[in-house]
This record gives structure tokens, C-alpha cells and sequence, in this order.
């Protein structure tokens, strides 16, 4: 676990353990500005806020100058300490709530979605207002930042009011009548604070999330996040409950583990979040209905299957076993992958040319890795066993070509994750 992070947990655990009935000691657990503080700790948790304010390793918690990665360009997370000059410790509770509910700076210009204000409206402003708390509490940092790095023309902030037109529309969640508390719970999660969908959502051209296809899967930063709806093949549903909360809880369950961006999602954020809160995720996702339009399979004779066969059981089968499921919360299980099966195969095809290690969490702390084949097979081989994996043990899904394989790579050789 990387040094800043572990400031968050330390910090997010003490929060934790007063949420449960447990006060922290030195303060007064009758506090309502107490409460309000700790309330926000844990919601400045569940929103991420450190992961994206804060540089990997060496940064000051929260204040900013994190580069990030968006199909448009690189834009840098600004500094949200109570620093008055650099940070927000000028800012109002008006232009606070301003900023994370409407997208609306305190000079009136437009943020960028990488804030993901879009899911942030749905928060309740006393939710908001406890982050706030929470956030004058933390060390102010003098750290001037330049947010706006993005290229012409998508530099210029006035561009936003339009974008704000066609994908952003503002308001509180409405809980559903009709469902349960819980469900309700997960929702405004899922939703709001948790903002699911800017990883989870496919996106348009302009960058606005296409709502039709709400949570089933996005490319981006070399990775592809899954489907987390119902699918059976692509998405959750051959995951019960207890594989959602124990997937976010501990980065790992019996199916699969958490790499990429997930896993750092999995440290800073879900791995801290209460276990009524992920359950409440749990039952709201299982409610998502699945997609129509599943692949069907390749002939298990084809030529290409033959190939990918071939490689699979020479590189593959020792860990994932010959029937493709693996080791439980060891070794992921690829015939139940809806990582392996999705209908975008950059993240499979990025696991095979770099490798990867799993999240290592308190309560799952080993962390195994996979080894790179990148430098042994070629894109042709990469594409065979993918295919095979893919269309394997009563599954299907789109073969993968060379071609495809080839882009990912040169893609791959311009990145350091």
C-alpha cells in the first residue's frame, strides 16, 4: 500500500470505528460539530476525493496537482485543502456546494466532468456540507495549481455551458417509493457520492455519459470497466451478494480480483466504506437488468480456438486450472469472468501484454500477481488464447483480433501503469 494511502486508512478507520459506536478519543462524541466531521470524513471516503486530490506517494493529502487521464487530454486535480490562497479555505459553503452539485466555480466558469459533479447534484447538501466540515479539518497545504492543462480547443471553460446543456441535469436523488430502504441506499450511492458512473458508463464523443447504456462498461486509461449490471455473461449476475460486498470490501472474491484503477478504488475508498453501505450497493446492482445482445459462441473445432486451446493449457492452466476457474480469492476464475468476457477486451488484452498484481487489502493482504506475456507472444497468440478464454466453458463472447491486439500494445508501450 503506498505511503499517502495510508493516511486514509488510518484516517478513515478511526472514522469508521466512531461511526460504529466507538468515539475517538480526546473529543467529544456528543458533539454535533463532531458528528458532523466524522460524518464527512467517512463521505469524503465513500466520494474518493483522495484518490484524484492527492499524487500517488509523495503528494500532501488533498491538495491536488494529480494528473488525470481523460479521453480529451490531461487535466490536474486542484487543491482542495483549507488553504485560503491555493485551496478552498476562501470558499464559502455556498460556492462549495456550488462547485460539487452544479459544476460552478466561485468565479462562475464551468468545471471540467473529470469532477464529477454530474453524480455529485444527487448528494443531499447536508451530505455535502459534512465534507465540507471535514475538509477544514485537514493540514492546509500552499500548493498553487494549475487545473485547466487540457489542449485548444477543449481549454476553454466556456465550452462547458453547452456540455452542461446536453448531459448534466441538476437535482437530489428522489428515493423510489417502491423499492427498499436499502435499495434506495445503494442507489444514491451508486448514483451520487460513489459516482459509479463515470468509470462504469459508456461515454458520447463530447465526453456526456449515454444513459441507455447506463453501466455497462467503459474504456478508459488503458483499462475497460466492466459491466456491473445484471448480465450473466458480461456483468454481475452470476455474483451473489456476499461476491459484490466481499469484491469491494477486500478487492477479491471467488471469481475474480480487482487490478487497475479498480484496485486503487478498492484501497482509498470501498475497502472503508460500512458494510450496511455495501450491502445496499450489493442490492441495488443486483436489481440492474442484463443486456439482450450476448455473443454466440465459437465453434470449439475453429481453427482459432484450436490455437488459443493450445496456448491456454501451456501458459495458462496452471494457475486458472484446465476447466478455467481458477483458485478462489487466489487465481481468478476466467470461466466466470465478466472481466474476461466483456464486450470490450482492452482490459484481458492488457493483463496478457503487462501483467498485473491484485489489490492487497487488510483483509485479503497477498496481492498475487500475473506475469507478463507480452514479450513471448505475439499479437496472433495474444488474440488465440484470448479468443479461446473468451468462447471457453459454455461462454461466449466477440473474438479478439491480432489487429486489435497490436494497438493495444503500441498503446500500452507510451504508459507507465
Amino acid at each position: 500500500m503506498r505511503s499517502a494511502a495510508k493516511i486514509s486508512v488510518i484516517a478513515i478507520g478511526a472514522a469508521a470505528a466512531w461511526l460504529g459506536g466507538v468515539g475517538l478519543s480526546g473529543a467529544d462524541p456528543d458533539s454535533q460539530a463532531f458528528d458532523q466531521i466524522e460524518r464527512g470524513r467517512y463521505l469524503t471516503t465513500v466520494a474518493d476525493c483522495y484518490a484524484c486530490h492527492t499524487v500517488p506517494e509523495a503528494g500532501k493529502p488533498f491538495a491536488g496537482a494529480r494528473p488525470i487521464e481523460t479521453p480529451f487530454g490531461v487535466i490536474t486535480s486542484s487543491n482542495i485543502t483549507p488553504d485560503n490562497d491555493t485551496g478552498i479555505g476562501a470558499w464559502t459553503d455556498e460556492q462549495f456546494d456550488s462547485a460539487v452539485r452544479k459544476g460552478v466555480r466561485p468565479d462562475g466558469s464551468r468545471l471540467y466532468p473529470a469532477m464529477p459533479f454530474t453524480a455529485y447534484t444527487k448528494m443531499s447538501r447536508e451530505d455535502v456540507m459534512a465534507i465540507r466540515a471535514y475538509l477544514k479539518t485537514v493540514e492546509p497545504v500552499h500548493q498553487p495549481v494549475k487545473s485547466n492543462t487540457l489542449p485548444f480547443p477543449f481549454n476553454i471553460r466556456t465550452a462547458m455551458r453547452a456540455w452542461d446543456g446536453l448531459y448534466f441535469t441538476e437535482g437530489e436523488f428522489q428515493p423510489e417509493g417502491s423499492q427498499s430502504a436499502a435499495w434506495n441506499r445503494g442507489a444514491y450511492l451508486v448514483q451520487g457520492p460513489g459516482h459509479c458512473t463515470a468509470c462504469h458508463t459508456p461515454k458520447t464523443v463530447l465526453g456526456g455519459d449515454k444513459t441507455t447504456d447506463n453501466l455497462r462498461g467503459f474504456n478508459l486509461q488503458g483499462w475497460f470497466a466492466p459491466d456491473i449490471t445484471g448480465d450473466n455473461n458480461q456483468g454481475l449476475g452470476q455474483w451473489g451478494e456476499a461476491d459484490i460486498t466481499g469484491y469491494l470490501k477486500t478487492g477479491h472474491n471467488r471469481m475474480t480480483a480487482a487490478t487497475g484503477p479498480m484496485a486503487e478504488e478498492v484501497v482509498n475508498a470501498t475497502s472503508q466504506y460500512n458494510d450496511r453501505d455495501l450491502s445496499a450497493i450489493a442490492t441495488y446492482l443486483k436489481s440492474l437488468p442484463q443486456r439482450q445482445d450476448n455473443a454466440a459462441p465459437l465453434p470449439a473445432n475453429s481453427p482459432v480456438m484450436i490455437a488459443g486451446q493450445a496456448i491456454y493449457r501451456d501458459q495458462c492452466s496452471a494457475c486458472h486450472g484446465i476447466d478455467g476457474r481458477g483458485v478462489a480469492m487466489l487465481f481468478p476464475s476466467l470461466a466466470q469472468s465478466a472481466l474476461v468476457h466483456a464486450s470490450d477486451s482492452t482490459s484481458a488484452i492488457h493483463l496478457v501484454l503487462r501483467g498485473g498484481r491484485s489489490v492487497a487489502t487488510k483483509q485479503e493482504p497477498t496481492a498475487p500477481g500475473m506475469p507478463s506475456f507480452g514479450w513471448q507472444l505475439n499479437d496472433e497468440q495474444v488474440a488465440a488464447v484470448l479468443t479461446y478464454i473468451r468462447n471457453a466453458w459454455q461462454t461466449a463472447a466477440a473474438p479478439v483480433s491480432a489487429e486489435t491486439v497490436g494497438k493495444a500494445r503500441n498503446q500500452l508501450r507510451t504508459r507507465s501503469d
